[in-house]
């Protein structure tokens, strides 16, 4: 347990230790198992968006990729390199990019992403001209818990649906996080969410799940005092 002040209230963050997820299972038996034990009144969970997609069955195995295409070759030597994180620094996972968003898309972002990057000094056009869940593609990390080292996985399916379903079942507000050692966004949040996403951002800004094999891909968040 850790614990955070965002404006001038403090919150703790207990990240629950789940077992390996797989492929298309079911994320409510997890949460009965792990979360429930540990709720108090006023607590709100996030899980991280891998996690979500993977039980969704929304992952790409490497095989499928035999032979990333010149244009997603060229397209990674522009890519900014992470330490720690294989970021789109990888043919393989720019061609998953290139298979949801499409080839023709993928060319006009990194042209005009590039120029807004070189003339306006503007970043993250590339990703927003690409749309399609392209900037939450993630995988073919070596560090990444086996087997999912060898999987690139794409974003949640209806991320806010997600969550009130989710939010439903388990009896307290979920959302789900894209969170890593770079960025963190809230993808998708229920309705009955009791704090605004800058809020969740600050909050889990220090990604307390960690991005290795913690095997903690849920955080209850709970107001301390």
């Amino acid at each position: 347990m850790t614990r955070i002040e965002v404006r001038g209230r403090a919150y703790e963050r207990i990240p629950v230790k789940t077992h390996v997820i797989g492929i298309k299972e079911p994320l409510e038996p997890v949460l009965d198992q792990y979360v429930r034990p540990l709720l108090q009144p006023g607590d709100w969970i996030t899980i991280a968006e891998s996690v979500v997609s993977i039980s969704q069955g929304r992952v790409v195995h490497q095989s499928v990729i035999r032979k990333p295409s010149l244009l997603a070759r060229f397209i990674i030597l522009g890519v900014k390199d992470h330490p720690g994180d294989i970021g789109y620094k990888h043919a393989a996972k720019m061609q998953v990019a290139i298979m949801q968003a499409g080839g023709f898309r993928m060319f006009c972002a990194m042209v005009l992403g590039g120029l807004s990057r070189l003339i306006l000094r503007r970043h993250g056009d590339f990703y927003r001209i690409a749309g399609n869940g392209v900037a939450q593609i993630d995988g073919f990390n070596p560090p990444t818990l086996p087997p999912f080292n060898e999987y690139a996985v794409l974003g949640p399916d209806a991320p806010d649906e997600t969550s009130a379903k989710l939010a439903a079942h388990l009896g307290c507000p979920v959302a789900i996080l894209d969170a890593n050692n770079i960025a963190i966004t809230v993808l998708g949040s229920s309705p009955d969410f009791p704090v605004d996403r800058d809020t969740v951002r600050r909050a889990l800004g220090d990604n307390p799940s960690g991005q290795n094999h913690e095997q903690t891909p849920i955080v209850i968040v709970r107001a301390a005092g």
